[in-house]
């Protein structure tokens, strides 16, 4: 076990405040690997300090310099693959394969995309008798979650640092340590000091201090609709900018002209990955009537190959979540085909892959965000119907349509209340904006689109 010290503010590793810690457990076989400072109000106060007193030289910093700086850290990130992987599989459960290609691959490839950005974006346009200035918002509290540690925490630093914005980072208490290696990354770039600054803690102690410091212009937080709303009511409060990406209960629709086989087969890969905790994960299936028991078997036969290919959730906590929803959902009448709610191992916080017949949209388990490998299997009758059982929830964050021809498909993905749609299987796009209708948040990240969360609009009349 490594005890961590100090936090990563205004360029160098301080001391924390006071002497709290937080034990971070590997979840694949609950043992402590790892200790790191619980940061208080304190703590938060000075990183915030120290990022106001960076904000106006890097605001005023020329967007190619900010982009050299971001292509350093995409260069570090890089060196530092092999490092990053396995620290999230030690931190996160997550097979190492994963960890590789996305959890340490997609971060590279996201923050590459905002060093090209941030040197072509136009900061500055004309409009008519205007000159539009797109300027940064201020300093940036981030609040990130567990479940794709490096990969949230670049998805709101890459482009804050590309619009010219200072910020602190705060991430999740269960997988800390990854976050430790970003920092000494953006060190390692060149990054001046006080633009990025990082403080671990509880989220209802330091997240809370971050959400609710007067400093902090924009509170970005990534996590739960119920933390979402608490968040949102603060920054509300101190009329701040909020962005918020939160939770999602997608919606998997295979229309009858489908490649059956191939469209089940897919979707339950998408809900096993990264242990089924992936707020975008497509966890309700919609099946035509007349295609039902095909699909529910070809389902059941797909998670079964699972078994000892996924990794644990991230804690006990989380495991007993996950398995209370699956309890739950046998409770209320659904039929389990694969998986149930039994340990499949001793030692560990996994959770059997599961599978849901005979699912009613009411359901919890078709309501609810489980963010476990569970997956519900729903009837529909006709499009319309399809239609009213994707839509039919408070979620709104991604989904897929399966079709045999990508017209009949993207005609239907069109009637979806969801930010994000993939169709026949389409493939992940870094540069395409990600986020939520309803209450699965508010703004978008990724792209030219996340990266004008981070920016205010001034014109100048001549």
């Amino acid at each position: 076990m490594k005890a961590y010290d100090g936090m990563y503010i205004d360029g160098t590793w301080r001391p924390a405040a006071g002497p709290g810690v937080i034990e971070v457990v590997n979840p694949a076989d609950e043992q402590v690997i790892a200790t790191v400072p619980a940061g208080t109000a304190e703590d938060v106060d000075a990183a915030v300090r120290a990022a106001r007193a960076a904000l106006p030289a890097w605001a005023a910093t020329p967007p190619a310099e900010r982009a050299a700086r971001l292509a350093a850290l995409r260069d570090a990130l890089v060196a530092r693959q092999d490092e990053i992987a396995g620290t999230v599989t030690a931190e996160l459960g997550s097979p190492l394969k994963l960890s590789q290609a996305v959890h340490a691959g997609v971060p590279v490839a996201v923050t590459g995309s905002y060093a090209e950005l941030a040197a072509t974006y136009a900061f500055e346009e004309r409009v008519g008798n205007s000159t539009v200035l797109h300027e940064p918002v201020g300093v940036v509290g981030a609040i990130t979650p567990w479940n794709y540690p490096l990969h949230q925490i670049v998805a709101k630093t890459a482009p804050a640092l590309a619009a010219g914005c200072t910020l602190v980072v705060k991430p999740a208490e269960d997988t800390p340590l990854v976050a430790r290696i970003f920092a000494e990354a953006v060190h390692e770039a060149g990054v001046p000091a006080g633009v990025f600054n990082l403080v671990t803690g509880l989220g209802p102690v330091a997240g809370q201090a971050l959400a609710e410091h007067p400093g902090v212009d924009l509170v970005s937080f990534t996590g739960s609709t119920a933390v979402g709303r608490r968040i949102g009511a603060i920054a509300t409060g101190m009329v701040k900018k909020v962005a918020l990406e939160l939770g999602g209960k997608s919606a998997n629709v295979i229309l009858p002209s489908a490649d059956l086989a191939r469209a089940v087969n897919v979707g339950v890969a998408n809900v096993m990955t990264n242990s089924g905790q992936t707020c975008s994960a497509w966890t309700r299936m919609l099946v035509h009537r007349e295609q039902y028991d095909e699909a529910v078997e070809l389902a059941a036969a797909a998670a079964a190959k699972y078994g000892d290919r996924i990794g644990p959730v991230v804690s006990a906590r989380q495991r007993d979540r996950v398995r209370g929803y699956i309890e739950k959902g046998a409770a209320e009448g659904a039929r389990i085909v694969a998986g149930g709610p039994e340990a499949p191992r001793e030692t560990g916080y996994y959770v059997s892959p599961t599978v849901f017949a005979d699912v009613t949209p009411e359901m919890a388990i078709a309501q609810e965000e489980i963010f476990g490998p569970v997956l519900s299997v729903l009837r529909y009758d006709d499009e319309d119907d399809a239609l009213r059982i994707a839509n039919g929830t408070v979620y709104g964050l991604a989904g897929a349509v399966w079709a045999g021809d990508e017209a009949e498909a993207a005609a239907f993905a069109r009637r979806m209340d969801t930010g994000q749609v993939d169709i026949n299987g389409g493939r992940f796009n870094p540069l395409a904006p990600f986020g939520g209708y309803k209450q699965s948040g508010v703004g978008r990240e990724l792209g030219a689109h996340g990266l004008t969360e981070y920016l205010q609009t001034k014109s100048l009349q001549f």
